[in-house]
């Protein structure tokens, strides 16, 4: 097998410990690092052909029904291209958490989640770089940390295998947005929100082609389009085991 370079694009909902949101999802799009310039040209394109400004950026809090057209276009692209998929961890209530009992922090177990979520995606001989949307201030340190979490969890102590772990800001990855777009309607979905009819018909959207349980449930392994996991507590214990 010939060894490729792969960036892997993550975004996340609701990942702070207080912030009184009950579902927590985190997703990486990913893709050959030889494609990124097609795929981009081709969001770009799917962009003039709706007439949206090229600085626009696509994000799950935008969708309405004037974009959706564009929304649904975009969704079909990630769709029917076989150099993108798509990986997710689900947590659907983050308020049975006790990390006290399990001497651990959030911050800990949210390292744990990253790794649950992007073990999947590593295989060798390819090697990685971890791309993730800037969230806040303390970002150079934490995603410094991670990668040392990540590299540590798989023996990868001379970063062969993961190359770069790196913050960018998500206007400058048209990829790093589909994450951010489906992530958003796997949140959505687990959230039983049904206010916008534009958000739900890219969630049948999805679900015509993946499958009727595909935003709620844990995916087969060899579903390598479209991965979700499902996490719940092992018995009670916070354990992505």
């Amino acid at each position: 097998m010939t060894a490729r370079l792969i960036n892997i694009y993550c975004d996340e909902s609701c990942h702070l410990e207080n912030d009184r949101q009950q579902v927590m999802v985190l997703g990486g799009v990913y893709c050959d690092v030889s494609e990124i310039r097609r795929i981009s040209s081709a969001i770009r394109g799917i962009k003039d052909r709706h007439q949206i400004a090229p600085g626009f950026e696509i994000k799950w809090t935008k969708v309405s029904n004037g974009a959706l057209p564009f929304y649904r276009e975009l969704i079909a692209f990630f769709l029917n291209d076989t150099s993108l998929r798509f990986r997710g961890v689900l947590v659907p209530d983050k308020a049975i958490l006790d990390h006290a009992a399990h001497d651990q922090t959030h911050d800990e177990w949210y390292y744990k989640m990253y790794f649950l979520m992007l073990r999947y995606v590593f295989s060798a001989p390819h090697s990685y770089n971890v791309y993730l949307d800037i969230k806040d201030t303390r970002g150079s340190k934490k995603v410094q940390h991670m990668h040392e979490v990540l590299c540590n969890s798989i023996h990868d102590f001379d970063h062969q295998t993961i190359h770069r772990v790196q913050q960018i800001r998500s206007h400058e990855s048209p990829i790093l947005q589909l994450a951010d777009l489906l992530i958003g309607a796997v949140a959505y979905q687990n959230r039983g929100l049904v206010e916008s009819a534009a958000k739900m018909q890219l969630i049948e959207d999805l679900k015509l082609r993946l499958g009727e349980n595909i935003l709620s449930r844990s995916s087969s392994f060899g579903a390598t389009k479209f991965n979700l996991f499902r996490w719940e507590p092992i018995g009670g214990a916070n354990d992505p085991s």
